[in-house]
């Protein structure tokens, strides 16, 4: 009987042996896979994290209402506009003292003031484009009033410098000026268009200044080390073009603006700047 009772009890522990063998056997590889899990989630945060810093780092800022109102100029509208000076600088006007109101006399709602006189004596200047005269001309405002555009001046011209304004220029239109580019005014001495102009707005009592010239350097050939002296041997005015070093200049007090040295320049593109006269004396009101 013990020996019985000592075979049994070694098959017990023998079969306790197996069971815990065999209970480790399957708890090893989950320990293993648990081991190696925890490793492979320490890794991917330990990627993550970089990227996910980068990301926060450069990610682009969100449009918003401000900014697009900022890029489309809406923002500086909240601003008061007197911190800004004004685009354009504009001249002063003259401060005009407005006489008192008064208030007319009336009749049942009728005016009865008198008008008052028009006078044309007063009257500012015509407002046109500025253009070559022939010498002589008067004031610009009296000149188109006078002008008959009968063309004698143009018909009697030796040297056919006078010629009718086109009709592109608008009231100036069938008028006498005289283009230096075609044919320039040679200042005849008896100047002959004065002596035939009936209307008598080409007088001999006006100085015969026409306008002034003056010389562009960067287009003269004689500020280009080239010999040229063509104006200043050609202009009929004394002591207007003097030649100083090979390069002339010009006297614009005594310069009548005949053109001539603009209609002989040499030069590939004309270095003679011709100007007319703004303003012109006029006749006395009679």
């Amino acid at each position: 009987m013990s020996e019985k009772r000592t075979q049994n009890r070694e098959s017990w522990e023998d079969a306790e042996k197996r069971t815990v063998k065999r209970t480790v056997k399957k708890d090893a590889p989950t320990r293993t896979g648990a081991r190696s899990s925890a490793l492979q989630r320490f890794l991917s945060a330990t990627l993550r994290l970089p990227v996910s810093a980068y990301s926060f780092l450069f990610k682009p800022a969100p449009t918003s209402d401000s900014r697009r109102a900022l890029l489309q100029g809406r923002f500086w509208k909240l601003l008061p506009p007197a911190n800004f000076p004004p685009l354009v600088t504009r001249l002063p006007k003259p401060e005009v003292e407005s006489p008192p109101h008064q208030k007319p006399r009336s009749i049942g709602g009728i005016n009865i003031d008198p008008v008052p006189p028009t006078n044309l004596g007063n009257r500012s200047v015509a407002r046109t484009i500025p253009v070559h005269r022939p010498p002589g001309a008067i004031d610009e405002f009296q000149f188109l009033a006078g002008c008959t555009r009968c063309g004698d001046c143009i018909d009697v011209c030796p040297y056919d410098a006078i010629v009718k304004a086109p009709q592109r220029l608008g009231n100036v239109a069938g008028t006498p000026i005289i283009d230096a580019d075609l044919s320039a005014c040679m200042m005849c001495e008896d100047f002959p268009c004065i002596a035939s102009c009936e209307p008598g707005v080409l007088v001999a009592t006006i100085p015969p200044i026409m306008g002034t010239a003056r010389v562009t350097e960067h287009l003269c050939l004689a500020h280009h080390h080239t010999t040229c002296t063509v104006c200043s041997e050609r202009c009929p005015v004394d002591d207007v073009i003097s030649v100083s070093d090979g390069k002339p200049t010009f006297n614009e007090e005594t310069c009548t603006g005949c053109g001539v040295c603009r209609y002989v320049c040499p030069a590939p593109e004309n270095a003679i700047l011709l100007m007319p006269t703004f303003s012109r004396p006029g006749l006395p009101n009679t």
